[in-house]
């Protein structure tokens, strides 16, 4: 019989995800003046987080990370229609969608 080592699977999954989530904060961090790409870091981040609550569901034995994994893509369609509403809205009054001008919109 084949013995296979889990933990090594375990090991390449978090690492693979920290890579994710890091590469995320990343691209807010140098895509600062493009809305559009920090949505989708914010959404790869999210994934990241998927596979983090996955991982820890099946390493331990518990269907609670897979129900905290469905509530935030839920989360993440709901942001990114959201989003993507309010760079409509917002291009249609400004003509732009420059996150300098960002700063005038006051609640």
């Amino acid at each position: 019989m084949f013995f296979f080592n889990f933990t090594l699977i375990y090991l390449i999954l978090l690492t693979t995800s920290s890579i994710i989530f890091i590469i995320g904060i990343l691209g807010i961090f140098l895509a600062r003046k493009n809305i559009i790409l920090v949505l989708i870091c914010i959404e790869v981040m999210l994934i990241a987080l998927n596979i983090f609550f996955v991982f820890f569901s099946i390493y331990l034995d518990d269907i609670l990370g897979y129900f905290f994994s469905f509530f935030i893509l839920t989360v993440a369609a709901a942001e990114s229609a959201i989003g993507l509403a309010i760079l409509i809205v917002f291009y249609r009054l400004n003509q732009s969608i420059n996150i300098d001008f960002l700063s005038y919109i006051k609640a």
